[in-house]
Parts: structure tokens; sequence; C-alpha cells
């Protein structure tokens, strides 16, 4: 299902009776955060919500503000237009599977994947809802030579002004966040040697009316687009959209190889073809149906800027550090747009359920490298990668090692601190199972294994940026060859048909109750 705006979403959403509207006036600074914080934490990630009211200095913006939209299994699957994400995994693990038919049904099984394919190919027309309104800026023709001065107080626009970054109500999220930030936003730009597209998500602090931080770490593909302008002194053309079809959000954070068009994705999932039209201050091309568009550029010849500290999702505040700066040239937008936002913190958060997600639609990928694989899982304390669970049906020695290092060389998986790899009949989604076999099953010194790799930019622990150690832990039985000097024992378990008669004898109704 495609949806054609963030607001026909929400309606969805709002007839699932998973929609809370807020009608009172609440301000962008800290206490958004601290109500969405509250539903969040509730089981099963509570109901989006919708700030009908929102208020930037103590004024009530045009824009309401949506936040939580994903942060259920249930909304997330909406966003994708499934009953279930697993529903979207198991279409993308059958397209990959296909092979040339051998009869005429399987031709034409193989025709209907075509036609759904067809979609899946972005196309460009000449405009859209998202240029309802545009208001253009002043493009300086020379860089700001630098030092930066002071971030100034950031007060809204007043009558007869043209509207800026200070009129959308952008959070404030955490008392030591460096300022106000947009926290869902898809940026998009383009390798400047092939063309290719790359949609990413990136914080984006306010600096004043015209003016951001671009936090893309060194890792991302953005930032090695980024590199390539800075060896060619061009300015790099950036545009960031917010909202239109929620599944944007959702590709935009995708572990996607570099190179291949997150819009592919977004059309294949929506099954209809995404629509791009061009900003109007630079060539970058966004969805139409967007509902607001930030145009801009990054300097290669300007200095660096501090940006942050932002209470980040490893619940802990990332540290300031220098990151380019993005200067706005237009922004655009529906005449009847939300403002899509979220807060990360310490989990379960939101962003949980788009990583939960992600793994669940690329599972397919990684079983295809690797066929031993059964299950993986991203425990909500692990804040993403930090903790990865992993169950393989295990056929010879080693075996355990061999996935953890094939996971660690994959994409994002590089910056998985600990890997804990179980038996196949494990449920990796059960973290209490997991531990039982963690600690029944392990030598500490025989089972780990320890290796050096890229570590994510925002843990704070690691002793060097973006450097850090990583753990193994082989929590399978041991087969002959791995150590184990000693006999393995059998799993306690009941025999089938005692439990069965038991059930029988109360109904299946456990201990009679």
């Amino acid at each position: 299902m495609a949806f054609d705006s963030f607001r026909d979403f929400l309606k969805t959403l709002e007839a699932a009776d998973d929609l809370r509207r807020i009608s009172t006036p609440v301000a962008t600074e800290l206490e958004i955060t601290e109500i969405a914080d509250r539903e969040m934490k509730k089981p099963g990630g509570g109901k989006a919500l919708l700030f009908e009211k929102p208020t930037v200095n103590g004024k009530v913006s045009p824009f309401p503000v949506a936040i939580n939209a994903y942060g259920s299994d249930r909304r997330m699957a909406q966003s994708l237009g499934r009953e279930s994400v697993e529903d979207a995994a198991a279409e993308l693990g059958s397209l990959m599977k296909a092979k040339p038919p051998s009869g005429f049904r399987e031709a034409i099984k193989l025709l209907g994947t075509a036609l759904e394919l067809r979609h899946a190919k972005p196309k460009s027309v000449k405009t859209g809802p998202c240029k309802d309104v545009i208001h253009k800026f002043e493009v300086p023709a020379a860089p700001f030579p630098g030092p930066w001065p002071p971030a100034p107080e950031l007060k809204a626009a007043t009558a007869g002004q043209v509207p800026t970054l200070l009129d959308l109500p952008i959070l404030k999220c955490w008392p030591m966040d460096g300022g106000r930030f947009v926290t869902l936003p898809c940026v998009s730009t383009r390798d400047p040697d092939t063309g290719d597209r790359n949609l990413g998500m990136y914080r984006i602090q306010i600096y004043d009316p015209k003016t951001t931080g671009m936090h893309w770490q060194l890792q991302k593909v953005a930032a090695r687009h980024g590199r390539r302008y800075y060896e060619t002194g061009q300015r790099m053309p950036v545009a960031i959209f917010l909202g239109g079809d929620p599944v944007f959000a959702f590709c935009a954070t995708a572990p996607l190889p570099d190179g291949l068009d997150e819009f592919l994705l977004a059309g294949y999932l929506r099954k209809k073809s995404v629509e791009l039209v061009r900003c109007e201050t630079n060539d970058i091309e966004v969805p139409a149906n967007s509902d607001i568009v930030i145009e801009g550029y990054v300097d290669p010849r300007e200095p660096l800027r501090m940006e942050g500290p932002f209470g980040d999702h490893t619940g802990y505040y990332s540290l300031a550090d220098l990151y380019p700066v993005f200067h706005v040239t237009a922004i655009t937008h529906r005449r009847d747009a939300v403002y899509p936002a979220t807060i990360v913190g310490v989990p379960p958060m939101e962003d949980f359920y788009l990583g939960v997600a992600s793994l669940k639609l690329f599972l397919p990928v990684f079983k295809m490298n690797f066929p031993e694989i059964v299950d993986i899982a991203l425990p909500a304390e692990g804040v993403f990668h930090n903790l990865v669970f992993v169950s393989i049906k295990k056929t010879y020695p080693m075996q355990a090692y061999k996935i953890m290092h094939g996971l660690w060389g994959m994409g994002q998986m590089m910056f998985a601190k600990y890997i804990v790899v179980v038996d196949a009949e494990v449920n990796v989604h059960n973290t209490s199972e997991v531990l039982f076999r963690l600690c029944a099953n392990t030598d500490p010194q025989r089972d780990s294994v320890f290796t050096k790799g890229p570590a994510d930019v925002l843990d704070h622990a690691t002793t060097d940026l973006a450097v850090g150690a990583k753990m193994g832990i082989d929590a399978t039985h041991k087969l002959p060859g791995e150590g184990c000097k000693r006999g393995w024992p059998p799993l306690a378990v009941m025999d089938p048909a005692v439990k069965a008669r038991v059930d029988a004898m109360f109904n299946g109704k456990p201990g009679g109750s």
C-alpha cells in the first residue's frame, strides 16, 4: 500500500485506534520528548502521537508534530503496507530465490514477480505537493571563512518575514543537547563520479535560520560522497526531506549496499513507483509527495563546525565534534504538512522497531551468504548493533566462529561489539533463553574470541574514535575438535508423549489452573 503523505499514514493509524491526538499546546523544548518517552516505554511501544499545537519558544507552530509513528511491530508493518514485516521479508526472500522457469506454471509465476518489480524504478515528474509553498533564500557567492561565531538565540520569524528553519517545530530532545535537532530527516546526496544516489538518515543540528550541522559519520555513504567533493573543492548539493510515504524513512535507514538506490526498495515495498521532483535550487531529486523539503549545499572550502552534544540511541550523549556545515537555499512544503520526528535515548525507543524491521527484511540476504543461519536478533538493550544473537544449524567444528567473522564483514554488522551464537532450537528473540545457553554452554576462555575493527562513531566507550574491540561467544553445543575433552550432555526435556497426556488431563492449562 502506498501512502500519499505522512498525514495519510496517520489517518490509517487513527482508524486502527493506534494514534493519540494531543490538542494541548506542548513545547518542542524537552516537553514533547518527555511525553513521547513515556509512551514509547509502554508495553508494545504504546501509540503514535500527534501534537496538534507544538510550540516553538512559546509560539504555536503551523505544523503538527508526529512522533512514535514507527514505534510498534504493527505500525512498522503498516508503514510498509503489509500485515506484518515478516510478509515483506518473505516476498523479498522469494524474489532473491527466483530461478529460471522449468515449465509454464513457473513462467507465469515469474511473470507475476516481474510485474511487481515494474514499480520499483522511480520516475521523474515536473512538480508535486511538496512544492505547494516555496521559500528561496539568497546564496552567498563565497564560503564563510570562519571561525564560526557563537550560535545566536533561536527565535521564530515575525510577521512579514520569509519562514526559515526556526519556524519548523524542531525538537530540543534532552537537557544537554547542543541545540535543536531534526531527528527523522531523509538526506539525499549523489556520487559526483557515478551519479549514484544515496538516501541516508543523519541528524541535523540547527545553528541559525539558514545553517545546520550535517552529522554524517565517516563510514557512511554520504560521507564518502562528501570526501569526493572535498577533493574537487566543489559545492556539494544536498536535499533533506521529511514525511511523504512513511516507507521513505525506513529505506533511509535500511542497510543497502553502496550504490543501490533506496528509492528502488521504496518502490518495491509500496508497489508503486516513487515520483521524484527536482529541487528548486539544486539538481537533487526528492519524492514529490514529501511533506517538507530543505534544499542546500555543503561547501568543502569552509571550516568544519562543532556539532553536538546529542542524547543518542546509545542512551548516552554523543560528544560534540567537528562536522560539515549545511547551508539552506530553499524550504518547500505541502500546505497540510506534518512534521515527523522521533527521539532516541535509553531503550526501548521507537528506533528499535525500525532496526528490527530492517533485520527481518534483510535476513534472507544473510541466509543466502550463510545458509546455516536460522535467525538473528538485535536485543533492545544492545541499541542496534552492540549485541547480536544468532542461531545456526551447526554441522561441523568451529562453525560458530565462521559466522561471527562473516557477520563482522557485512555492512553495518562491522559495528557489532558482541556476537553470541547459539544452536538452531534456541529462540534468539527470547533474551532469557539465550542467556541460559550462554551461561550453561560456555567456558569463557575456550569459547570466546576477541578481534578489532571499525566501531560506531557514537560509541563513547571505545579507547579511540571509530575503532574498537569486538567479542564473539560460541554458546552452541561443542563438537569433537572444539576443545571440550568431556562428553556433552543432552538438555533435560520432558518426553513429548508425557506432555501430551498431561495437557489432556488439564485441557491444555498448565498445572491444572
